[in-house]
This record gives structure tokens, C-alpha cells and sequence, in this order.
């Protein structure tokens, strides 16, 4: 599955640049974070409809997450390493800001 990082750029999971791979070593064990992924139901899906265009429908990836048994660890990683673009966990971008904004 495709994601994209802060840059715009599309990247392969896991793949990060240099000065990232530090600060995700102390979140996450590599084989655990390629475990969830592998069982997410997003990997089996369109790649797009979970980074739709400004203002375009959320709904199908939303929907989608709420069947995923891995919802949780998604969650948790796209706060971890504040994911910036597309639904992870069943949220938003907006929706992760607001979550965060109220954990403070």
C-alpha cells in the first residue's frame, strides 16, 4: 500500500527518509508495525480512497476502518508520527488534530 509523507510525496510503506527512521525506532518494533499493516483491510483496498482530494468523501475508507481489526494500531501510529494526509484509524487528519488538541 501506498501512503504519502509530509512532502506530498507518494512513498511504500516503510519507506521514510533518513532523518525519520530515529524517531520511529522508539515507537514501534519493525516487525510489529509490518505485522498490523500486512492485516490492515486498507492493504487490500484502493490506495485512494483512503487520501481522497481536498474536500472529496472520507466516507468508503471510514466505513472500511470500522471493520478493521487493526483500527487501533493505525490510530495510534498516524498520532505517533503525526500523519498528516489521509484516514488512519478511522480519522482524519482534522479529526487526529482534534484528538490530539484534547489528550493535552
Amino acid at each position: 500500500m501506498q501512503g504519502i509523507n509530509d512532502g506530498g510525496r507518494v512513498v511504500e510503506w516503510g519507506e521514510r527518509p533518513t532523518e525519520e527512521l530515529g524517531a520511529l525506532a522508539g515507537f514501534f518494533d519493525e516487525t510489529e508495525e509490518q505485522e498490523w499493516q500486512e492485516r490492515a483491510l486498507c492493504a487490500q483496498t484502493d490506495p485512494e480512497a483512503f487520501f481522497p482530494e481536498k474536500g472529496g468523501s472520507t466516507r468508503e475508507a471510514k466505513r472500511i476502518c470500522l471493520g478493521c481489526e487493526v483500527r487501533a494500531e493505525c490510530l495510534e501510529y498516524a498520532l505517533a508520527h503525526d500523519e498528516r494526509f489521509g484516514i488512519w484509524g478511522g480519522l482524519s487528519e482534522r479529526e487526529r488534530r482534534k484528538l490530539k488538541k484534547r489528550a493535552v
